[in-house]
Parts: C-alpha cells; sequence; structure tokens
C-alpha cells in the first residue's frame, strides 16, 4: 500500500511540476558569437519554440574556449529546463577529442530534445589566391609546409577540425590561425590577411554570394543547390566528406516530465514546414531528428570521430 501511495504521490507531483512549466522565460545558450551557423539555427528555432511553450525564448550568445564556455554554463546550470544549449557536433564531439579535461562531459551532462538543422561546409580563398582549385592548395601547400593559412572560428570549432582533417588526410601542413568566430575571420580573409576558410556554408554563402571570397570546394557527398557551380572536395580529388548537426539539448538530469514537454515542443517545431523552409533559406538543410534518435547519432559520432581526431594528432591543449 505504502508502495503505491508513494508512486501516486511521485505521478502526481511530476504532473503538476510539467503543467506549471514553464515558469519564465527560457535562455538558449550559444557557445559561438552572433552571425555563425550556431547561431542561425538557435535564432530560427527560437520564435516558433516560444509559441510553443508559451513562454519568450531568448537567445544568448556565450562565445569563447572554442565552445567551451557556453557549453560549460549549461552544464552547471540549473537543471530545470529553463536553460538550453545550442548542441552541435562541435562543442558535443569534436572537442571531446581535442581536449584531454573538458569541464563537461558529453554522454553524462546532456540530453538532446532534438536535431533540427545540418551543416555543410565551403571551403573559401581570399579572391587573390593564386591557387584557383584544391588540387593548386594542396599541391603549393605540400611544396611550401606552413606557408599558406586557414582560418576558423576558434580552436576546437567545426571550421577547425575540418580543415585540419582534410590537410592532414593529404599530408599537407598549413598553418592554423584562430578568430573568435566566423564575422571576425572574415575580416582578415576578405582583405587577404589569411588564405583560406573551411566556413560552415550558411555562413559562407553570402560572402561568396557578393563575391567577398572566392569558394574553392563544399563538404558533403552532392553538390550544394545554392552554389551548384562548386564541386564537392571528392570532384576535386580528395576522399574526405564533412557534414555536422545542430540542435536542442538540456541538462541530462532534467526532470522527465519537463524533458518530456521539451522533446513535444521541439518535435513540433522541427517537423513544420515553416521551420523547416526559414533554416534551408539560410542554407542550412533541415532534419528533424527526434530525441532518443538524436542520442544514438551522438554515440555514434563520439565513437567515430574522437578516436579520428586523437590519431590525427589534432590538439588545443
Amino acid at each position: 500500500m505504502r508502495v503505491m501511495i508513494g508512486i501516486l504521490v511521485a505521478l502526481t507531483i511530476a504532473n503538476a511540476w510539467a503543467q506549471a512549466f514553464p515558469s519564465k522565460p527560457l535562455r538558449v545558450i550559444v557557445p559561438q558569437p552572433p552571425g555563425g551557423g550556431f547561431d542561425t539555427v538557435a535564432r530560427t528555432l527560437a520564435e516558433p519554440f516560444a509559441a510553443q511553450l508559451g513562454q519568450p525564448v531568448v537567445v544568448e550568445n556565450r562565445p569563447g574556449g572554442g565552445t567551451i564556455v557556453g557549453t560549460e554554463a549549461v552544464a552547471k546550470a540549473e537543471p530545470d529546463g529553463h536553460t538550453i544549449l545550442l548542441g552541435a557536433s562541435a562543442n558535443l564531439v569534436f572537442s571531446a577529442g581535442l581536449y584531454r579535461n573538458l569541464p563537461y562531459d558529453t554522454k553524462n551532462d546532456f540530453k538532446p530534445l532534438g536535431l533540427a538543422g545540418a551543416f555543410a561546409y565551403t571551403l573559401v580563398a581570399r579572391n587573390d589566391l593564386p591557387q584557383s582549385t584544391l588540387k593548386d592548395i594542396v599541391d603549393f601547400a605540400r611544396a611550401n609546409p606552413g606557408k599558406l593559412t586557414y582560418a576558423s572560428a576558434g580552436n576546437g570549432t567545426g571550421q577547425h577540425i575540418a580543415a585540419a582533417l582534410l590537410f592532414q588526410q593529404v599530408g599537407a601542413t598549413v598553418t592554423h590561425v584562430p578568430y573568435k568566430g566566423a564575422q571576425a575571420a572574415y575580416q582578415d580573409l576578405i582583405p587577404g590577411r589569411v588564405d583560406v576558410f573551411f566556413d560552415a556554408s550558411p555562413t559562407a554563402r553570402g560572402h561568396v554570394d557578393n563575391a567577398r571570397v572566392r569558394a574553392v570546394a563544399v563538404s558533403p557527398a552532392a553538390r550544394l543547390p545554392f552554389h551548384p557551380q562548386v564541386p564537392t572536395v571528392k570532384e576535386a580529388g580528395v576522399d574526405f566528406e564533412w557534414d555536422t548537426w545542430a540542435g536542442y539539448f538540456v541538462r541530462s538530469n532534467t526532470p522527465a516530465p519537463v524533458l518530456a514537454r521539451l522533446r513535444e515542443a521541439f518535435a513540433k517545431v522541427a517537423s513544420s514546414p515553416e521551420t523547416q523552409a526559414a533554416l534551408e533559406k539560410r542554407g542550412v538543410r533541415a532534419i528533424n531528428i527526434a530525441g532518443p534518435e538524436a542520442e544514438a547519432l551522438l554515440a555514434r559520432d563520439l565513437e567515430r570521430w574522437v578516436p579520428a581526431i586523437r590519431k590525427a594528432g589534432i590538439s588545443v591543449d
């Protein structure tokens, strides 16, 4: 009898908790500066997510430490569901291979609400770079180790890992120049102070379309619809593909009723044709991967990329 009463009390409390949530505005922490791919996904989802939950959703950029600062902030936040992380391959998978001592544990500290966006990457070059193709760049870099430079949005970001793995695979030594965000990188790439940048395609798109930089190759298996003239990395002669994902995550010990409520709201947003169209318009490939399936994908990516990063000797600490 006592067990039954205990179960009933627990269910009553859980139901009341779920009904009371959310009790205040929610924050989505983006561990990169405004204007990049992370920010694009976070802000595209925020308004429809707020409409589902009946509370404002405020996007807060917390860059620093190659995405670690913002990610750690969520890992240490109150696990009540009101603080959400824009989680992506860079801060939840690649960092686990890059750093020996992260202040968070991807497997144990976070639960996905779901994944809504996937990113291709575009290798862009300063307009006056003499090397016009990926083959030309690779050949020059092999013959002149360290002379060419590549930008990234910071140590440990997707831009850093994509370029480092690509150049490591082809045996070329290219000097890494990290910046605090993609926009800062373009401030040096456009006037020619750095040579190339393997950036997320949504961010690169505007700069390419406005002829501020030149597109050399794109990372997925197929060419991008908005840059059909740009070859894939594979077409350019390198057996390399690169796609990353992004979505919303919360603390792993968020109460189950609250997690269920958030996942339900996220699923409605991610499956909405309006949200998907808004993401595609911004150059993000819309996906809809629910919480449990996102957990499985996260586990697979950790098993795949962490050893690859460490084998390549890529480290930032």
